[in-house]
Parts: structure tokens; C-alpha cells; sequence
């Protein structure tokens, strides 16, 4: 039974005996006061007191008892609300219980765990809901089956091909295959040094490497590079790559954050919080290298 509990009695000068605690119910009472006629309700405590010495082994095997009576009542009500208005679903089957399969989602586990009394049952491969738990089952099946229907494989590859083809999509991929060139648009009379970490708008904390010199053709950019603005300026490609851990250490950070003129020219020198999220950064490449190369390890 729920909240039902029971402890022995601590004080010295009381009787041997446990205490009893359960939800009120006339009809409840009335079977423990059957069962316990010596039992006597205590204000102090707001539990029942039942003498004896032999009294917590009888109050829980009355209080399993009730349980199974509880639940065996619960379960006779959820048939009759399932009889009267049942759940029709693919992905539901009724036996001495209602079993639920669906394709994986995170929905429907978190639906279903908020179900009391359901749990999964591995031989089976399916959650197990008791009828005693219909009606929270009932309440929470709408999104159960709109997750189960999102979460099918012919549904998941929809989307997916609608993706592909979406302008978003599109975008996603020019911007990837931009980074993968490792090169930026830089202010040509205003250059940061070669080999010192600066942090960036689109790539965070990075290194240049090279200042080719060569002039930018600003139509295509600012999609990918919101500062390359200006049009009576030029900007000249600059190479880059990643700060290594080490860099980022000797890194000496700004005392204030980058102000719009900075963020103009598209590069300024790191402040301590974007140099701790880049170090943290290149901690786990480093760490994933070591996995991968363990031989390499120092």
C-alpha cells in the first residue's frame, strides 16, 4: 500500500510493539481493527500501535496483504475502464496485463516511466503496465503513440530525405566544406601575428598560419563571415588552425571583451573565459588522440 510503514517503538517505557502507518480508509480501518483488536491509535505519533512483541512480523504480513488486495482491486477497475473505453494501438497488446512495443524514442521511455507500477520486462521485449495503472496509461498514450509513429524507420527516413533537401541543409553543407578550407577573410591594414592564438567570430581560438596576401571577393562571404561588411576596405585570405593546448596556455588573456571594432575586423585577442572554453576543448581532441594512438602516449 502506498505510504504504508512500520517501526518499533523506541522509548523505554513503552510496550513491545510497531507502529503502523497506512492512508486513511473507513474500509481499511475496519479490517486492521479486525485484524488487530488490541491496536490503538496514537495522536502523538499519528500512527496505530499494535503490542507485542511478535507485532512487526503480523503488521507486515497484514500490510502485504492489503497490497495485494489494493492491487487486485485496482487492476478489477482498470479492466472495467479499458472494457468501457479502450486504447487502440498497434503498439499496445492486452494479456493478463497491457504490453507496449514501439520503436526507440526518449518520449515514450520518459512516458512510461512516469507510469506507476510499469516496468520493462526484457524476455518479453516490451513495458508491462498493470490495469490498475489504465487510466494514468490512457492520459499519457496520445504523445506515447505520436513519439512511437515519429520514431518508425520509413518516418525517420522522411524526414531525413526532406532535410537533405531543405535550404537549411544546404546552407549546413557550404559552411562545412567552407571550414574545411581553414581559411578567413582579414582586414589587409590591419593583420594579427602570425603564430599567436586569436580568437575568432565563426571558429573560436585559432592560429594563423599564413597571410597569403590575396584579395578577397567579398560577394559570396558574408553569409559565412558577417564582419567581411565594408566595401570600401580590403580583405586579404589568411590560413589558420586550431590552437594546440599548449598555445592556449601561453596565451595571455585580454582584460576586457572584444568591442565592436574588433568584432569588425573579425579577430581580437581571447578573453579568460573564451581561453577556458577552448582549453577545455583541446584537452578532449587531445585525449581522443591519445585512445586512438595509445603507443604515442609519453
Amino acid at each position: 500500500m502506498a505510504d504504508s510503514k512500520h517501526h518499533p517503538a523506541q522509548r523505554k517505557q513503552d510496550k513491545p510493539g510497531a507502529l503502523a502507518n497506512f492512508p486513511y480508509d473507513r474500509m481499511t480501518v475496519e479490517r486492521f481493527r479486525e485484524a488487530f483488536p488490541r491496536a490503538r491509535w496514537s495522536d502523538e505519533r499519528r500512527s496505530w500501535f499494535v503490542p507485542g512483541k511478535t507485532a512487526a512480523r503480523r503488521v507486515d504480513r497484514w500490510l502485504a496483504r492489503e497490497a495485494e488486495l489494493v492491487a487486485v482491486h485496482g487492476d478489477s477497475r482498470g479492466r472495467d475502464a479499458y472494457a468501457f473505453d479502450p486504447i487502440s494501438s498497434p503498439y499496445l497488446e492486452v494479456a493478463d496485463d497491457l504490453r507496449i512495443r514501439t520503436p526507440y524514442s526518449k518520449t515514450v521511455l520518459q512516458e512510461l516511466r512516469a507510469i506507476p507500477w510499469a516496468s520493462w520486462d526484457d524476455e518479453l521485449r516490451a513495458w508491462r503496465v498493470p490495469f490498475r495503472s489504465y487510466e494514468e496509461l490512457r492520459r499519457r498514450w496520445p504523445r506515447i503513440e505520436k513519439a512511437a509513429r515519429r520514431s518508425e524507420p520509413e518516418e525517420r527516413e522522411r524526414r531525413r530525405a526532406a532535410e537533405r533537401d531543405s535550404e537549411a541543409q544546404r546552407i549546413t553543407r557550404l559552411r562545412y566544406a567552407e571550414r574545411r578550407r581553414h581559411r578567413y577573410p582579414l582586414l589587409a591594414d590591419d593583420l594579427p601575428s602570425v603564430d599567436r592564438a586569436v580568437a575568432t567570430e565563426q571558429y573560436g581560438v585559432v592560429v594563423f598560419t599564413e597571410l597569403s596576401g590575396e584579395l578577397v571577393e567579398p560577394s559570396a562571404l558574408p553569409a559565412f563571415y558577417p564582419h567581411v561588411m565594408r566595401a570600401d576596405v580590403d580583405y586579404v585570405w589568411g590560413t589558420w588552425r586550431s590552437a594546440t593546448l599548449a598555445e592556449l596556455i601561453k596565451t595571455w588573456p585580454a582584460r576586457r571583451e572584444a568591442g565592436p571594432m574588433e568584432h569588425s575586423r573579425g579577430w581580437w585577442q581571447p578573453t579568460l573565459a573564451e581561453l577556458r572554453v577552448a582549453r577545455r576543448n583541446a584537452r578532449s581532441i587531445e585525449h581522443r588522440r591519445r585512445n586512438r594512438n595509445p603507443s604515442r602516449m609519453s
